[in-house]
């Protein structure tokens, strides 16, 4: 370990690289399969683990037949060492900019309907555009940490994103129509909300447990009504199918339906009402000088997301 002095105090500098190899073996998860990662023999990495716990004079990992298992101080130490590898990948990639060729890893965490929608048409065209970068998608519906879980950009629906630790960038509109097989209207379209009692009704999960529409008329009348559904699940395509097959009547977003409206499969239960509306978010953390590959995926998505939101949302839903 070298020495230097500032002013009359002579301070140790580390040897990074431990640093780096210690944060890339937790996150491979074995050594064995951090040392493939980093290209080293299984020796050499277990022997800078050794030295960096002897140089810190704690023990970091417990190392067992079952896997590496972080002590407490390893866990606190491995969020420095994380944020080290940032600053290297960073460092790194700075020639990129004058090269202009993004490249590398991107996390992208999207919601199910909009992966399966909208991403399964604009990810191929980023990916031909940009051979050197590698997409890795999380599909979920759960609000993903992006910090924790190492997100670079996240797709969200929401009305507002309240948490102001994050750059967040409306993309779209997204409304949500109520929708169902027109056998099940029996061809009516002077249907009240309150009709809607007397018919089976779809839905998303909610956390909550409270089922309940919030209607707006055109008018600008508004109406609260409760309800019991049938069916509940997080996938949209579940309930987009078993509406279609007269099975009750459900709220989707529009661009989930758009195709079944179009093919006669479905119809504006309500046509002059409005249930709230979603917005479109991309968010991404507040970082100095985003990767290359990163800032290219959210110009890519900003341009590309408002225009496959506009060709799906033909439906002719009431102005308010």
């Amino acid at each position: 370990m070298k020495r230097f002095i500032i002013g009359y105090v002579a301070m140790a500098i580390p040897d990074l690289t431990n640093f780096l190899i210690f944060a890339r073996v937790v996150a491979a998860g074995s050594i064995s399969a951090g040392a493939r990662e980093l290209d080293m023999p299984k020796s050499t990495v277990s022997r800078r683990l050794t030295d960096l716990e002897q140089q810190q004079g704690v023990r970091l990992l417990h190392r067992g037949t079952r896997g590496l298992r972080l002590t407490d101080i390893g866990r606190a130490f491995l969020a420095h060492c994380e944020t080290l590898v940032e600053a290297a990948e960073a460092a790194q990639q700075v020639t990129q900019l004058v090269q202009e060729t993004p490249r590398g890893d991107i996390h992208l965490s999207s919601p199910f309907a909009l992966s399966q929608s909208m991403l399964r048409e604009l990810l191929p065209e980023f990916m031909r555009r940009y051979p050197e970068v590698r997409v890795h998608l999380l599909v979920t519906n759960r609000p993903v940490n992006l910090i924790e879980e190492g997100i670079d950009v996240a797709l969200r629906v929401r009305s507002s994103i309240d948490d102001s630790s994050l750059i967040a960038r409306p993309l779209a509109d997204a409304p949500s129509t109520l929708f169902a097989a027109p056998s099940l209207l029996a061809g009516r379209s002077d249907l009240h909300p309150l009709d809607l009692i007397h018919l089976p009704q779809l839905s998303l999960h909610y956390t909550s447990g409270r089922y309940r529409y919030e209607f707006t008329h055109r008018s600008g009348e508004q109406l609260s009504l409760s309800y019991r559904p049938r069916l509940i699940t997080d996938d949209m395509f579940v309930l987009l199918e078993s509406a279609i097959a007269g099975h009750g009547v459900v709220a989707l977003p529009n661009y989930i339906a758009a195709d079944a409206v179009k093919q006669g499969h479905l119809q504006l239960a309500l046509p002059d009402w409005r249930l709230p509306m979603g917005i479109m978010h991309m968010v991404y953390p507040y970082r100095r000088g985003l990767l290359p590959a990163v800032r290219v995926l959210i110009d890519f998505l900003a341009e590309q997301m408002p225009l496959a939101a506009k060709r799906s949302l033909l439906i002719d839903t009431p102005s308010i």
